[in-house]
């Protein structure tokens, strides 16, 4: 009890450090692979500390080492440090100096929870056991077509391992969620996803005579439709699926039918076999909505994430010590989300937990994730490392 009281004194002690770090990283956001001066950042200051630090990890990924005085278990906590292309709309002194660029996802309240909880627990490193390993990832937003996510890219490398790492932490900022709160789930948390091409290729005819053409935008329209009815009606209501489809392009004047139209979508599942199910219905479907129109038509799945899946034991051990840090009072049960991460690659691995910190100012409705009226409270990164620290603390004990 007298460690952990020294841990929620010293995070309370951290508070202006941390909205510092915080207000550092807002001003000065880099997009998903190109996050080299705010690696430049967190490694000088890992390097500060006197941790074994790496760097240049799958593009600008950097990873710190803390050894405790005693044995015990190696564990990691991941911070993702990748923004946004937005245009911030907060007006505040400390918002994005970076047009177009913004911290719209709180990957600035991560990685500055992320490095106070390796400046707390450095000083305390004499009474601490196992290893700590800090990991900062680039990419996590989704990285472009053909390249990997930050996660792939830091697990091939190895940075689970070299001692293996025994359980991995992460959280994550929930807007919906009064600041003082966590949330979290016993399993799953969050969907797998797949980025999804379908392709639609007619043929070119004059808008006069349509006859003469296969119009791939009439076509995409009854793809669509097909689409969403199979959604509808071919899948068990009792397992969630979401297929939204963000991109169209297609055709070249306003009287001439276009030779060809792309789209390009989000596939989100929360269940592997009906992931399979409706890949393979869909395909079908398209199959014969080709043969019936004449047009070619391909529909392709690019893996994105796995499903998000916390494993069962630690998140009951982590639920404890989350409950003797800040009270069981201010934890909630957090259920599956059909949004998806790449900290699943982490936790498809080694034992993982990911968790939800609140960072909305009570009384209030809060700002969207990826909105360019994100604001959130910065009283939360206190209690995010007063979670993180104490997390790290006591799971690595023997």
């Amino acid at each position: 009890m007298e460690l952990l009281k020294e841990i929620l004194d010293q995070a309370e002690e951290l508070t202006e450090e941390l909205t510092n770090l915080r207000r550092e990283f807002h001003q000065y956001p880099e997009l998903s692979h190109q996050e080299e001066r705010t690696a430049g950042v967190v490694a000088r200051y890992l390097q500060d500390l006197g941790l074994e630090v790496q760097i240049g990890i799958a593009d600008h990924g950097v990873v710190g080492t803390l050894a405790g005085a005693r044995p015990g278990k190696t564990v990691a906590w991941r911070a993702d440090m990748d923004a946004l292309p937005l245009e911030e709309k907060v007006a505040a002194p400390w918002r994005s100096q970076v047009p177009g660029v913004m911290h719209a996802c709180g990957h600035d309240f991560h990685m500055s929870i992320g490095l106070a909880a390796a400046r707390l627990l450095s000083s305390l490193k004499d009474r601490l056991a196992g290893r700590f390993r800090f990991i900062f990832q680039p990419a996590e937003e989704g990285p472009p077509r053909g390249e990997t996510s930050g996660a792939q890219g830091m697990v091939a490398a190895g940075v689970l391992e070299d001692p293996r790492v025994e359980a991995i932490l992460a959280l994550h900022v929930a807007p919906n969620l009064d600041v003082g709160f966590i949330r979290y789930s016993p399993e799953v948390v969050m969907a797998g996803a797949d980025r999804v091409f379908l392709t639609i290729t007619g043929k070119a005819a004059h808008g006069a005579t349509p006859h003469r053409g296969v119009d791939p935008i009439l076509i995409s329209a009854q793809a669509l439709m097909q689409i969403q009815g199979f959604l509808a009606q071919r899948i068990d209501a009792r397992h969630p699926v979401i297929l939204t489809f963000g991109r169209i392009t297609g055709g070249n004047r306003f009287n001439i039918l276009a030779d060809r139209v792309e789209l390009e979508g989000s596939f989100r599942y929360l269940q592997d076999k009906v992931r399979q199910e409706v890949q393979q219905g869909l395909k079908g479907q398209m199959a014969g909505l080709a043969q019936g129109s004449g047009a070619q038509i391909s529909l392709n799945f690019q893996p994105t994430y796995p499903i998000l899946r916390n494993d069962a034991a630690l998140s009951a051990r982590a639920v404890e010590v989350l409950g003797r840090v800040l009270g069981e009072d201010r934890l909630k049960l957090h259920h599956p989300a059909m949004g998806s991460e790449d900290f699943s690659y982490y936790a498809a691995r080694v034992p993982a937990f990911y968790f939800f910190l609140g960072v909305r100012t009570p009384g209030t409705k809060g700002h969207a994730l990826h909105s360019p009226d994100f604001n959130p409270d910065e009283a939360a990164l206190t209690w995010g490392l007063k979670a993180a620290a104490g997390l790290l603390v006591g799971l690595s004990e023997p």
